[in-house]
Order: C-alpha cells, then sequence, then structure tokens
C-alpha cells in the first residue's frame, strides 16, 4: 500500500491547494490513498460541511481533526453522519464523531485512520494510551494498515506515542504545529514515524496568518484577528508504503510549492 497523509488545511490557500491538485498527485504517484487533516481550513478555525464534502469530492479519501474540531458547530452533523471523518479518540464518548474509520477503493487493502490527541499544552482530553488501546482492539479484525495523526504539540508527546504504537501501527504521523519536523523515520518494529508532517498553505506566515498581525499582537498584547496568510502555498505531508502486513517499508517527506487560482 502507498499512502499520502497531507498536514493542517489552512485557510482559503490551503483549500485550493489540495482542491486544485490531489488528483493529479494521486495519479502521478500512484497512491492507494490520501488522508488530510482539515481542522484549519475554515478561515484558519475549524471545518465546515461544504469544505468538507469538497475534500471527498476532489479526492481526498478521509478527514482527520484536532482540537479546532467544533469550533464551527455546523460539522456537527457531519461528524454524525459521515464515514469519512473522525474526531480525535481520546475526545469524550458523547462529543459527536466516530473515534476511527475504514476508507476502501477498488481492489485495495482498506487503510484505517485514527486521529488522537496529545496532552501536553495542550487541552483536556482523556488519555490519549488507553484510548488507542481500544481503537486497535476494534480495528483489528478489519486490517492492519493503520494510520494515526497525533495532533499535538509537544515533539515529547508525539515520540511517547509514536513508540508506544511501534509494530502495532502503519504509522504515526503528527499534526498541530504546522512546521514540518526531520525526523522522518521507519521505527525499530516497521512503524513510520513524523513528529509533524507541516500544513497544506501559506509558508510565508507564522503558522499560516499573517506576520504582521501575529508580531503586532504578540509584541503588544493588543488583540486582532490573525487574518490567514496568501503568500508561498505549498502542500506538506508524509509519503508511506508498507507490506502486505500492514509494515512500514518506507516514508518519505512531502512537499510541494504550488500556485493556487
Amino acid at each position: 500500500m502507498k499512502f499520502l497523509f497531507l498536514g493542517d488545511i489552512v485557510g482559503k490557500p490551503g483549500m485550493s491547494a489540495v482542491l486544485q491538485n490531489t488528483q493529479r498527485i494521486r495519479e502521478e504517484l500512484d497512491l492507494d490513498y490520501v488522508i488530510a487533516n482539515a481542522e484549519n481550513a475554515s478561515d484558519g478555525s475549524g471545518l465546515m460541511p461544504k469544505q468538507f464534502e469538497r475534500l471527498i469530492d476532489g479526492g481526498i479519501d478521509g478527514v482527520t481533526l484536532g482540537d479546532h474540531i467544533f469550533r464551527r458547530k455546523e460539522i456537527i452533523r457531519t461528524l454524525e453522519k459521515s464515514d469519512r471523518i473522525v474526531k480525535p479518540a481520546n475526545y469524550p464518548d458523547e462529543a459527536s464523531g466516530r473515534r476511527w474509520s475504514l476508507v476502501k477503493r477498488g481492489g485495495r487493502r482498506p487503510l484505517a485512520f485514527v486521529s488522537i490527541m496529545g496532552r501536553v499544552f495542550m487541552r483536556p482530553v482523556d488519555c490519549p494510551f488507553k484510548a488507542l488501546d481500544e481503537v486497535l482492539a476494534e480495528i483489528e479484525p478489519h486490517t492492519d494498515h493503520i494510520l494515526v495523526d497525533v495532533h499535538a504539540e509537544a515533539t515529547s508527546d508525539k515520540q511517547c506515542i509514536g513508540r508506544y504504537l511501534d509494530g502495532r501501527v502503519t504509522a504515526v504521523l503528527g499534526t498541530h504545529t504546522h512546521v514540518p519536523t526531520a525526523d522522518t523515520c521507519i521505527l525499530p518494529s516497521r512503524t513510520a514515524f513524523q513528529c509533524d508532517v507541516g500544513m497544506c498553505g501559506p509558508y510565508e506566515s507564522i503558522i499560516g496568518r499573517d506576520i504582521e498581525r501575529v508580531t503586532h499582537t504578540t509584541r503588544t498584547a493588543e488583540p486582532c484577528h490573525f487574518h490567514v496568510a496568501t503568500g508561498d502555498v505549498r502542500l506538506c505531508g508524509a509519503i508511506v508504503e508498507s507490506d502486505a502486513e500492514g509494515r512500514a517499508v518506507k516514508i518519505e517527506r512531502f512537499e510541494q510549492r504550488v500556485i493556487v487560482n
């Protein structure tokens, strides 16, 4: 199996980049699946139902979310009805959404995808390790190919989860900080890992937002709206290849500068 995981889609530039290029990338790289984190798609925070539908229609097989999951309350109905989108698995059971989902295209082996939230410097959530144990037990009868999106602030948090899952899932790939890390590797028991795959959006920015506005607020403490930036739009993620048993055999960083309309 060969799949691409795209990091946080940020605002209109990120949405446009993904929608205008996903089908081309699928064909050029001969990908079985494309999964994307889309929790920042709506003006940099949250995801709207129409945006979700456009992503699915545009070639994205599944969508993960993180701490901005409910920033747009309209997405709740989508979380309740669609099997192409997941909430963080360590959110409360009462929260709308699936803890994991499964995608299958044609005669390909199915791919399960999961989102999990870290706890260091993040809002309070349930134990990620316990949640992952429960979810993996549910997935086990369905497939050996499993992608876990670790949505977390601290690299130590992501590394702990990666090591905990080594040999149990195909890939543990991080999101949330929007900055690609240079630690792409295959762990000893054949799980692909990267602390953060980066974002799909404008890199002439401060993690996707207008530089002047973020700098002004940081320097003065005067609040202002952080507009999504527009310059140097890139698609970033990771490409993972696995064997028939779901063990990673290759991982490489993915990055493309694109021009969006």
